[in-house]
């Protein structure tokens, strides 16, 4: 199975049709084919399901298709080191992010870190802890942002300078809205929707004995979704505070949780990783202004 292969995949499930996908990768037609047939062979299984005029992956071939994006993103980024060894003016860093106020304080680093190297070039997803560390341990990105503590037998880790803020999203002419803050007795009996991971984790420990008498209405991995659905009265969003617009013509308010609950949020890389030169500047510069 070769990495020229799997570009050759890649295209042709990115297109849904072969003869676009050979213009693209400028081979013939029946090349294409060939090698997607040789790629079928050897797995074993059927990837594209052939209609009239399109492609369409199968089951296996969905499953193939994230693996082959992985892999071809890991070779890319391999290159890519090798090729800014010698390039400490600029290079690549990729980041995996969790939902937080607090990447302003990375954004800030960034921007800085540029004026010196105005070659650097960042790339940037997004997810929760499972997305963004699974592309951290697979070596895709280079740092991950964390809203939960670290494993530190695996990662080594920086502590972002401030805290998030957990509270609740409600309408602007709720009655929640004119209490200052929100205690476990208001949330009771309430449709709520949390990321499963702030669920889990965070609310949990917050009220630990009274977690069982909170309904979690739906779960949302992006703050921004969960609040469209409070907007059509659907429930109340339990998220961090600044994730969500809740300026005058919103039509939401923030009210924290009583008791504080707080998140930190953590920069963490794998342990022994051998950063390009460009990222170990970076991540001194990082270590400098967090600590």
């Amino acid at each position: 199975m070769e990495l020229r292969t799997m570009r050759y995949f890649l295209a042709a499930a990115r297109e849904e049709n072969m003869t676009r996908a050979a213009e693209i990768l400028h081979v013939t037609q029946p090349t294409l084919s060939k090698q997607i047939q040789s790629l079928e062979d050897e797995l074993g299984k059927k990837l594209f399901i052939r209609h009239s005029f399109r492609i369409e992956l199968t089951e296996e071939g969905m499953l193939l298709r994230k693996r082959a994006e992985d892999l071809v993103n890991m070779a890319d980024k391999i290159l890519g080191e090798f090729l800014m060894l010698d390039d400490i003016v600029g290079g690549d860093i990729y980041f995996g992010l969790a939902e937080s106020y607090q990447i302003r304080y990375l954004a800030a680093e960034i921007k800085k870190f540029k004026n010196i190297y105005p070659d650097l070039r960042y790339h940037i997803t997004s997810g929760d802890t499972e997305q963004v560390t699974e592309k951290l341990d697979k070596g895709v990105i280079d740092f991950a942002v964390l809203a939960e503590e670290p494993n530190i037998s695996k990662y080594n880790y920086l502590t972002f300078p401030k805290a998030d803020i957990w509270g609740l999203i409600v309408p602007a002419d709720s009655v929640l809205s004119e209490k200052q803050e929100i205690t476990v007795d208001d949330l009771v009996g309430l449709p709520l929707f949390c990321s499963e991971q702030g669920w889990s984790k965070d609310i949990a420990k917050w009220q630990p004995e009274r977690i069982n008498e909170l309904r979690l209405e739906g779960s949302f991995r992006l703050s921004y979704n969960g609040s469209l659905f409070v907007k059509e009265g659907l429930g109340y969003l339990l998220t961090l505070e600044h994730l969500v617009d809740t300026s005058r013509d919103s039509g939401l308010v923030f009210r924290p949780l009583y008791p504080r609950l707080e998140a930190k949020i953590y920069l963490i890389w794998r342990k022994y990783q051998v950063f390009t030169p460009i990222a170990e500047r970076l991540l001194g510069c990082l270590k400098k202004s967090f600590e």
